[in-house]
């Protein structure tokens, strides 16, 4: 996998994606999404890959879509299924398999509050700040609009659509888009915490799991608890399940395989 825009590293069992864009505050031109999309599918493919971590390069996570894109001459219809990357890298992250952590190490702004919304956790610093500003310039965030909604109470969003304005981590806490802020300095330590932790938990019940609270989340309450029900059944036939409430009566640590 070629990557100009991102960087890829693995340490264990956790993959780390980076936006390495600093210059540009880490917008996300076509390329990047493109390379976010392929950087993920490694991601998932990879067995040895537990967790996953989104992050930017230098101070700021990402400042959201690269709007040289509205300046460059280029038909519309171009333009068009080049946004449609966006879509598709929201919906690949919600078939990965693997839980995803934002770490969240400065302004995440306009997609990038969506690529934070998309991510099934996040970690931010104090010091982030995040908000939807399109509507400063004319626009408005139609293709994160639905994954903020689904992340964040409807009037909260509304208010961050309809002004423009910039909340801080605190706030973003109170809201429920992130998980917990800290001082920058401790930022790595933070998320190497949580992704070890979640690196321990059983693959295939991961697998499992974020597949079905992806997919009953637009069911209907009874569609949604059959479902839900089957998908237990499922899990119930796995090595790791067995292996789990072996290791609980036992008094130990599981060892799961992904079986």
């Amino acid at each position: 996998m070629e990557l100009t825009h991102l960087l890829y590293a693995r340490r264990d069992a956790v993959a780390t994606i980076t936006i390495n864009r600093p210059d540009a505050r880490n917008a996300l031109s076509h390329e990047v999404v493109v390379e976010l999309r392929a950087a993920l599918q490694e991601a998932k493919l990879e067995a040895a890959v537990r967790a996953i971590v989104i992050t930017g390069a230098g101070q700021i996570f990402c400042a959201g879509a690269d709007l040289n894109s509205f300046r460059r001459e280029q038909p519309e219809l171009d333009r068009y299924f080049q946004r449609r990357q966006l879509a598709e890298l929201f919906n690949d992250m919600t078939e990965l398999g693997k839980p995803t952590v934002a770490r969240v190490n400065g302004h995440a702004l306009a997609a990038g509050i969506g690529l934070v919304a998309a991510c099934d956790l996040a970690v931010a610093s104090d010091d982030a700040q995040f908000g939807m500003p399109e509507v400063n310039v004319g626009v408005f965030p139609m293709m994160v609009m639905a994954i903020v909604f689904r992340n964040l109470p409807r009037k909260a969003a509304m208010e961050l659509m309809l002004t423009g304005k910039r909340i801080d981590a605190v706030e973003a806490l109170r809201l429920g888009l992130i998980n917990r802020h800290v001082p920058a300095g401790r930022l790595d330590t933070e998320v190497d915490a949580l992704t070890q932790e979640l690196a321990r938990k059983s693959p295939i019940g991961m697998k499992l799991g974020l597949e079905a609270f992806y997919k009953m989340q637009d069911m209907s309450f009874p569609a949604a608890m059959a479902y839900l029900q089957d998908q237990l059944a499922l899990l119930s036939l796995s090595s790791d399940l067995k292996e789990g409430v072996t290791a609980f009566f036992e008094k130990r640590e599981p060892r799961f395989t992904g079986r």
